[in-house]
């Protein structure tokens, strides 16, 4: 039996340059009419038992070539239970080893999230008590924005994820948070009663379903156009911004990975110009609580902060945090390992991409009432 790769699925993106035998030279494809790439997402079959050396010839010319120093592969027999297999980075070429006992294997940048998955947490959070649901709008390419809310409290918190449809794990923390809100436990109780939330599990269905790293089906990059988002280039954050106005927002986590850097962090909203000392306060009281409850979360590491009014305030935290005059913030977990508590076999990994959805509700719950 012959090796063949497919990457013809939802989600999917690599291309063949040539080959044969255990030893494959590999493409990433960048996304549609843009620069960016360095999600890969595909399946090799007939491969059972050989040594495969896959080497991705073009990752240095890829978005974050930084992000491939340190960094493992995932794999997966059945495209569910996502491991790290032997992976390394030289001269702008990703070279991925692996044995595969079986004749079908996947790999990954990450654990991915597709389109089936997506619909099917969509149409499971429907039923949950309590949870409404709505269409904010269409994307470019006709798929549903999916908004839930649930609770009744004053205080208006947003959850949103998958502006950059390849960090998947952003989709992943939103299964656990909702899983945790709609639960029995006391502490999400509490924020049901005290706050009311507003959440959008994919941001960014066309670029999920296109095989992206970064943008939706224009080539946009969806975290740099609220400034002045249109139908024609971002109808996702026009419909979302038009949404956020009817509402009014209080606290907000946009929820992201980053590719370089190997921890878990915040970015905030302290260089947008109307920072104050008092929501400055509120926000690190909300990050003293994370660190308190995980060790998946550390402050040591993380973007630079901006100097006084130089924030960009066409980035979401920014924009969210001065129109509405909320606290604001860009949760940000690794692809490659959380290094403040490392785990060999998986890295990070879907299952704690789920726990920190929880915890950070759970953070939350420590300090609604400051709202």
């Amino acid at each position: 039996m012959s090796v063949t790769f497919s990457a013809d699925f939802d989600g999917g993106n690599i291309e063949v340059l040539g080959g044969e035998g255990g030893q494959w030279d590999l493409a990433i494809r960048p996304d549609n009419g843009s620069h960016y790439y360095q999600w890969f997402y595909f399946r090799v079959d007939g491969a059972a038992g050989l040594d495969l050396t896959l080497r991705i010839t073009n990752a240095g010319g890829s978005a974050y070539p930084g992000g491939w120093e340190n960094y493992r592969a995932r794999v997966s027999s059945d495209n569910a239970d996502w491991l790290c297999t032997d992976t390394s980075y030289d001269n702008g070429v990703l070279t991925i080893r692996h044995k595969p006992a079986g004749d079908t294997i996947w790999f990954a940048y990450f654990a991915p999230f597709d389109s089936q998955r997506h619909r099917a947490f969509v149409e499971k959070t429907k039923t949950l008590p309590g949870m409404a649901h709505r269409v904010l709008g269409q994307t470019l390419d006709g798929r549903d924005l999916d908004l839930f809310t649930l609770g009744n409290g004053a205080a208006k918190v947003w959850l949103y994820a998958r502006q950059h449809p390849g960090e998947t794990m952003a989709e992943w923390w939103m299964e656990g948070a909702v899983a945790f809100l709609t639960g029995d436990d006391t502490a999400a109780a509490a924020l049901r009663e005290a706050a009311t939330f507003y959440i959008v599990p994919n941001m960014n269905p066309d670029g999920s379903a296109r095989g992206h790293l970064r943008t939706n089906a224009a080539g946009v990059d969806l975290n740099r156009e609220w400034a002045g988002p249109t139908l024609e280039r971002s109808p996702e954050i026009l419909s979302v911004l038009q949404a956020m106005t009817e509402t009014g927002v209080d606290f907000a986590i946009d929820v992201h990975g980053d590719e370089a850097i190997p921890h878990v962090f915040m970015a905030g909203f302290e260089g947008t110009p109307s920072w104050n000392e008092a929501r400055g306060a509120l926000y690190q009281a909300y990050l003293d609580r994370l660190l308190a409850h995980t060790p998946d979360f550390q402050t040591k590491f993380g973007y630079d902060i901006p100097a006084p009014g130089a924030a960009n305030l066409a980035i979401s935290t920014n924009a969210v945090a001065e129109r509405f005059k909320a606290i604001a913030m860009t949760l940000e977990m690794p692809f490659k390992d959380h290094d403040d508590a490392p785990e060999p076999v998986r890295a990070w990994s879907i299952e704690r991409s789920r726990a920190l959805g929880e915890t950070c509700l759970r953070a939350l719950a420590d300090i609604v009432d400051r709202l």
